[in-house]
This record gives structure tokens, C-alpha cells and sequence, in this order.
């Protein structure tokens, strides 16, 4: 059974809601004057919630943070600082082969307020023509090509290419809330912070496979504003930072932390680790990074279980190339003893509460393909270093 997904704003609850049958359960994001202060997961039945149950579990699950919001807006205090006026900014949309969900994406980024912004798709290495033709649909937007391999390369042609100020990548499969780019923009009053993150959300949850990424993997980072500050948190453990699908950079970080790792990322055969990577080197240089959960996005998961499977072994390809590269170029030595953390306190406790077949433990072959990624994930660095090399040997 699917569960649907409903965006909900608290203080106008509808006296009740209907469904189709279909759906067992309900995941609710709730909204306090537009912005996301929680979400709730609870089952239904025959297709109809009431308004007053509704109000009662929304309540329940969003607690405290319900109040902080509202006393917030009474002062009209705002934790991000004085309101400014809106930077310049390129908005870039990094794709490959997946016209259908690049549609959707533009559809909702024409749907922004405009502060001038420009958009960019940069269209990595594609098979067809079908994103370029697709973009001419849309005037406000600017068609790139880039024929090195990688999402790393494709968010480097993008912070070239832009115009603006900050730039906000999001990916082909997320759907930005029409308020995502202003909030991303908002937190970059203090100097100090290189990077801004968002609140990601699932856009759907009609398979199997997406419940699973969702209750196993997902890209939200919860509902309060968090700064992460390279003076006063470990540089290397970036997963609460956020992830590049929802993500702003001053342009000026070219010069002081460089471009993304090239052999990292998303059609290399490293398969991810690219934002880790950056999130690390900003905070080992000193800087801030925020995450702001009113800069949010609605992210399609991959529909299938083979996907599921593919994209977990990814992550673990991912993370152990980014350790690699840290081991190996930085001299972290605290590495090893990273991934023995990860190892000992999170997988292997989840591989042995599947084997045992316990309530709400994860299917062992998702717990496999990811352990199977880390494994490799070496020699895919090394592996993807040479093809890089080998790659930019041709094109000079």
C-alpha cells in the first residue's frame, strides 16, 4: 500500500480530508504561515481523515517547534538575521538523460518570484538531444553542455558559467518550493557561511522501493536551522550538513575552497561523495555551512527496488571514495577509525537484526548492496582519478 503526501499549513486545516483507498498511511509536512516546522506519519483508513484527529496528531508531532515558530513570527525575529535585500543569483539544474523529470523541475522553478535570478541547465555528457529541445520551451533558461563525465564536472561548468553572486543547484528529479530560492538566499547575511542546505522531502511515496529510501536514507535533515561551524564540529562528518540536490555556494568559494573533486560524483565510477567532499573542505578552512529547513525541495525517489539496491550500493561506493580521497590527499588518519565506527555501531547491528528477521529491520539485501559499495569504494577513487586523467588528456 502507497502513502500518500500532503503539505498542509496548520493554522488552515481543512475540516477533512479525502484520499483514495489506495493509501494506507499519510506522511504530512506541516507548515506554520508558509514554512515547514514538521511532518507526521500515521495510518489510514477508508480514505478519510477527520479535521479534528487530524489537528490532534498534527499537534502531537510537531511539539514544541510549533510554539518556537509561532512566538518567532510575534516578535518578528528572525534567527537568520536582518532581512536583505535579494543578492544576485544563478540558479543551475545539473541533468542527464531524464527529460520527463527535468520538465517537472522547470516547471516549478518558473513558478519563483522573480529577484532576477538566471537559470541554467547544464546537460552532462547526454545521450540525446531530448533536454536542449526541452529547454527552448523555456525562455528564462540557459542550455549548457558539458561532455566531461560527472555531476562534480557539471556543478563546476555551472559556478563558470554563472552570473550570479550565489549559485543554487538543485537536481533534475527535485521539485523547489516556489520560496526555496529566497530562503536558501536569506542565510548568507554572515560572511562566514560558504554554503546553505535545505529541507528535502519525498515528492512521492507509491512504490515499495521509495518507503524504503525514506524510512532507510532520506535527505531531510529535520525541521530546525542548524550551523555547522568548522572551528566547533568534526569536518569529517558531514552527513548532517545536508546534500548538494539542495544547495547554495558563493560563487567567491572558487578562490577560497576551490571546485568540486572531479573524480567524485554521480557518472564517475566513484558514484557520489562530491558534496561531502566540498562540505569538508569548507569546514576544515574555517568557514560555516547552514541548514535551513524553509529552503525546500520535493525530491521523485527511485521508484523500482533494483534502483533502490543500485542507489544504496552507490552511497556506500560514495562515502568510501570520499574517505579515500581524504586518507590519501588530506592525511586524515582518523579515516580508518571512522569507517570502524560505521561499521561497527550502524551495520553491523543492521545486518544483524536482518538476519534475525526483527520487527522494522532493513531487507538484508538493501544492508548488502550498501556494504558491497563501501568495499569498493577504494579502488573506485583510484580507478576514477586515472579515467579523469585519461579524460582531460584528450580534451588538451
Amino acid at each position: 500500500m502507497a502513502t500518500a503526501i500532503l503539505d498542509l499549513e496548520i493554522s488552515q486545516l481543512p475540516p477533512e480530508i479525502t484520499l483514495e483507498e489506495r493509501y494506507s498511511k499519510v506522511l504530512v509536512l506541516i507548515r506554520l504561515h508558509g514554512n515547514p516546522i514538521g511532518q507526521a506519519l500515521f495510518p489510514v483508513s477508508g480514505g478519510r481523515i477527520e479535521g479534528t484527529q487530524l489537528r490532534e496528531i498534527l499537534m502531537n508531532s510537531v511539539g514544541d517547534n510549533l510554539w518556537k515558530n509561532w512566538l518567532y513570527d510575534a516578535l518578528e525575529w528572525d534567527e537568520r538575521g536582518p532581512s536583505q535585500p535579494m543578492p544576485t543569483a544563478t540558479v543551475a539544474v545539473c541533468t542527464r538523460d531524464r527529460p520527463e523529470d527535468l520538465r517537472r523541475c522547470l516547471d516549478a522553478l518558473m513558478l519563483m518570484p522573480d529577484d532576477g535570478q538566471e537559470y541554467l541547465v547544464i546537460d552532462n555528457c547526454p545521450a540525446t538531444d531530448a533536454s536542449s529541445e526541452l529547454v527552448k520551451n523555456y525562455p528564462k533558461v540557459r542550455y549548457v553542455r558539458e561532455d566531461v563525465p560527472g555531476s562534480s564536472a557539471a556543478r563546476n561548468r555551472a559556478l563558470r558559467e554563472a552570473k550570479g553572486e550565489f549559485v543554487a543547484f538543485t537536481d533534475d528529479d527535485a521539485v523547489p518550493d516556489r520560496n526555496w530560492l529566497r530562503a536558501l538566499l536569506q542565510n548568507f547575511s554572515d560572511p562566514r557561511v560558504m554554503c546553505v542546505t535545505g529541507l528535502i522531502m519525498p515528492l512521492e511515496l507509491e512504490t515499495e522501493a521509495q518507503e524504503w529510501f525514506e524510512r532507510y536514507s532520506p535527505h531531510g535533515r529535520g525541521f530546525g536551522r542548524l550551523v555547522f561551524d568548522g572551528d566547533r564540529v568534526n569536518p569529517l562528518i558531514v552527513a548532517p550538513v545536508g546534500v548538494s540536490a539542495n544547495m547554495a555556494l558563493r560563487k567567491s568559494a572558487i578562490d577560497f575552497i576551490g571546485l568540486f573533486d572531479e573524480t567524485l560524483g554521480a557518472g564517475t565510477p566513484t558514484v557520489g561523495g562530491e558534496d561531502c567532499e566540498l562540505f569538508a573542505r569548507i569546514l576544515r578552512a574555517g568557514y560555516r555551512i547552514v541548514y535551513d529547513p524553509r529552503a525546500l525541495s520535493w525530491h521523485r525517489h527511485r521508484r523500482t527496488w533494483e534502483e533502490l539496491q543500485k542507489t544504496l550500493h552507490g552511497y556506500g561506493i560514495g562515502v568510501y571514495a570520499f574517505w579515500t580521497r581524504l586518507f590519501v590527499i588530506n592525511r586524515e588518519f582518523s579515516v580508518p577509525l571512522l569507517a570502524w565506527g560505521w561499521l561497527r555501531y550502524k551495520q553491523i547491528p543492521e545486518l544483524i537484526a536482518a538476519w534475525k528477521n526483527k520487527p522494522e529491520s532493513v531487507p538484508i539485501d538493501l544492508l548488502l548492496a550498501q556494504l558491497r559499495g563501501c568495499f569498493s569504494g577504494p579502488m573506485s577513487y583510484f580507478a576514477s582519478r586515472k579515467k579523469l586523467q585519461e579524460i582531460k588528456g584528450e580534451v588538451s
